[in-house]
């Protein structure tokens, strides 16, 4: 399936976990990737996506990973963590919004939300991402501000949703 979707042309195609590992096994696809990709891997999928790629190590720095894998498929990469980087592989956004509470079992499922809506009132691919990664963080230290970075879960960063778009606007 994903690779059908991969070599839609037109498609706008946001691709998150089980996704990235899936995509991590297809040999070249990017040769064959006719979609406006944006994916958003951790630094563990991040790994499989870059070994399924390339022969060479995975450099170091966060934001030479981030451009490289841009540069591909000509995607947009949102590799998260601290710090997440943003790229298309010309520009770089590296987001200061955000905490180590966040780092809670579906946290990243609620970022592809964000994203995906985004993109669905008709921000281009990269400024919906970088919006996102940012408005999400912000939502994540607006959670705990009230609650506390120890018990955040991903219910209370969505919660906090609507006051991270009001402080943004």
């Amino acid at each position: 399936v994903l690779e059908t979707l991969l070599q839609q042309q037109n498609l706008r195609l946001l691709v998150d976990g089980d996704g990235l590992t899936n995509l991590s096994k297809l040999l070249d696809w990017p040769a064959r990737c006719e979609a406006q990709v944006i994916l958003t891997p951790h630094p563990g999928e991040m790994k499989r996506v870059w070994s399924g790629l390339f022969r060479k190590p995975l450099p170091q720095d966060r934001q030479e990973q981030a451009s490289l894998l841009a540069q591909a498929p000509h995607a947009v990469i949102a590799l998260k963590g601290a710090g997440t980087v943003v790229t298309d592989g010309t520009r770089v956004y590296v987001n200061t919004t955000g905490n180590p509470g966040m780092g809670t079992g579906g946290s990243g499922d609620w970022l592809t939300g964000i994203i995906t809506a985004l993109m669905g009132q008709g921000l281009g691919n990269f400024d919906a991402t970088v919006l996102g990664v940012y408005v999400h963080g912000l939502a994540g230290d607006i959670a705990a501000e009230r609650l506390g970075q120890v018990s955040l879960t991903a219910t209370d960063i969505i919660d906090a949703l609507p006051e991270a778009f009001r402080r943004n606007t």
